[in-house]
């Protein structure tokens, strides 16, 4: 019942919601768009193939532009899940300073989970490459273009899976955070 009682004298700020989705969802883009710099760079073939850009000459350029492109589409949908769940958390008070330090840490960890899935996509290639070419399409056969096929892929699911855990997460911290701050200010 307390829980229902946070902060009901604080004013509702929508605009604020408004500025907090929009910031998530430039977020987003940005972190496609620096994601997928890495990624173009480490093993244009990978988009050659999966994307099949044969016909694509400036590929490292697509790759970012494609990153800017899902990350658009992927911080939309992910914004919308952090900024209606702080608007229920917070009863639509939340500063703007306060959501995004949980979205910029949210992003963090998005990073981080990018780099894990690259991590461990390259471990699993290297530990049987035999299988990492039966089980993906299109894996080069050479040790070094597959394992720099294989980062990209994993590095791929890693930000979108670890996006989606990541919000998640940054909502059980940020409504922890809100709870806190409550309690400091009776």
């Amino acid at each position: 019942m307390a829980a229902t009682a946070l902060h009901s004298d604080q004013p509702t700020r929508s605009i604020t919601m408004a500025g907090i989705f929009l910031t998530g969802v430039l977020g987003g883009a940005v972190l496609g768009a620096m994601t997928n710099a890495v990624n173009g760079w480490v093993s244009p073939y990978y988009f050659v193939i999966v994307m099949r850009w044969h016909e694509i000459h400036d590929i490292w350029r697509a790759s970012v532009a494609q990153g800017i492109f899902e990350g658009l589409l992927f911080g939309a949908g992910f914004s919308l899940i952090f900024t209606a769940g702080t608007g229920i958390i917070t009863r639509a008070s939340s500063s703007y300073g306060f959501a995004v330090r949980h979205l910029v840490e949210i992003l963090a960890a998005t990073f981080g989970c990018w780099l894990f899935g690259g991590i461990a996509a390259l471990g699993l290639a290297t530990l049987s490459p035999q299988f990492y070419q039966a089980t993906f399409m299109g894996v080069p056969d050479e040790f070094s273009a597959m394992l720099a096929f294989a980062w990209v892929g994993g590095s791929i699911w890693g930000v979108e899976l670890g996006g989606l855990i990541s919000v998640v997460l940054g909502l059980v911290n940020l409504r922890a955070n809100w709870l806190k701050q409550d309690s400091a200010n009776p």
